[in-house]
């Protein structure tokens, strides 16, 4: 376990895993499947299942466990010629009873690490929410979780944030408010705390690399200190994801000369206006999930944007924007390495 902590701290390529459905919305095995050996294949250092882009519908449909299995199964399938290290992330929500015992659905099957939504306590106190994180913890590790409010997260303090950092058990945070100031406020809080061994991971599907790209200042102990962001644990990552790996690893290189390109600054705006298309920026993120499906449907690794909701479907339009930016930054996209391996992934 001690290997994944010091793997998360690295930086990872972590992709939110998406739920691949039949036409009667049941789960899609095979294709479920074959989106875990796209992303191992694809080089990514984790996979986070049960969360927002794995629909946390799956837990009333009796998908939670299910899902998580085959996704570990996959991944010690496809890594057992060629062992690395490989992190297995599981969302957990709902109230403090039902987050521990998804805890330890998620532990009898291999999972790392909990990354923890706090959607279902909106009305908790700091207190509260450090409590139950704490309940979490001791059945798996803690990756913290500020989800953005627009897609049914809450706003969490930087008090909160220094509370949470007291945990022994807190492995890494992903940052996803969709917001700059709230995303100061964690990296502030996780530095004040001396907390360096704590991996931090960008959720801003919106600017991936200007968090990856950014030496965040703080003041601590008398001093101005600078965290990096590891790595990203995002939705946007489930698609196009060798790019990703190869994204992330030219961020690092840029990083150590100390000399960040202004085409990585030009190439994460391209990733912003294709991300603003794909999670349907333009009607509030209601197409977010089906417009993920969507590319992994040209692609062929899904059939259709059924999501488990029949009402949750892709906005007016956004289909036609989809196809744009695919057009207009083809260089975004790893199409032809999906293309290659596909019908060995479906097998």
């Amino acid at each position: 376990m001690n290997d994944i902590r010091a793997h998360l701290r690295e930086g990872q390529v972590i992709p939110a895993h998406p739920l691949a459905l039949t036409p009667r919305r049941t789960l899609d095995e095979r294709r479920q499947v074959a989106l875990t050996r796209y992303y191992v294949d694809a080089g990514a250092g984790g996979v986070a299942v049960g969360v927002h882009t794995t629909q946390f519908a799956i837990r009333e449909h009796g998908m939670y466990r299910p899902v998580l299995e085959l996704a570990a199964n996959a991944v010690r399938e496809r890594l057992a010629d060629r062992p690395r290290p490989f992190a297995l992330v599981a969302g957990v929500s709902g109230d403090t009873k039902q987050a521990v015992a998804e805890a330890r659905i998620a532990r009898s099957l291999g999972f790392h690490v909990a990354l923890v939504s706090l959607a279902a306590l909106r009305d908790a106190t700091d207190r509260e929410l450090v409590h139950h994180c704490r309940a979490i913890a001791d059945v798996l590790p803690v990756f913290g979780f500020y989800l953005q409010p627009a897609v049914g997260g809450r706003a969490l303090s930087a008090e909160f944030w220094r509370e949470l950092a007291e945990l022994p058990s807190l492995w890494a945070v992903k940052i996803a408010p969709f917001n700059r100031y709230a995303t100061h406020d964690v990296v502030r809080a996780i530095v004040e705390a001396g907390r360096d061994d704590v991996a931090l991971y960008t959720g801003n599907d919106d600017s991936i690399v200007h968090d990856l790209v950014t030496p965040f200042p703080v003041a601590a102990g008398g001093t101005i200190r600078t965290r990096w962001m590891d790595g990203g644990l995002l939705g946007q990552w489930a698609v196009w994801t060798r790019r990703a790996v190869e994204l992330l690893a030219r961020i690092k290189q840029a990083r150590r000369q100390a000399a960040i390109p202004a085409g990585l600054l030009t190439e994460g705006a391209a990733l912003t206006a294709a991300n603003a298309a794909i999670f349907d920026a333009a009607h509030a993120f209601a197409g977010c999930i089906p417009g993920i499906h969507e590319v992994l449907r040209v692609q062929g690794l899904m059939r259709e944007v059924w999501c488990l909701d029949p009402r949750e479907a892709l906005s007016p339009g956004q289909r036609r924007e989809i196809a744009r930016v695919r057009a207009t930054w083809p260089g975004l996209g790893d199409d032809a390495f999906v293309a290659e391996h596909l019908d060995r992934w479906l097998s």
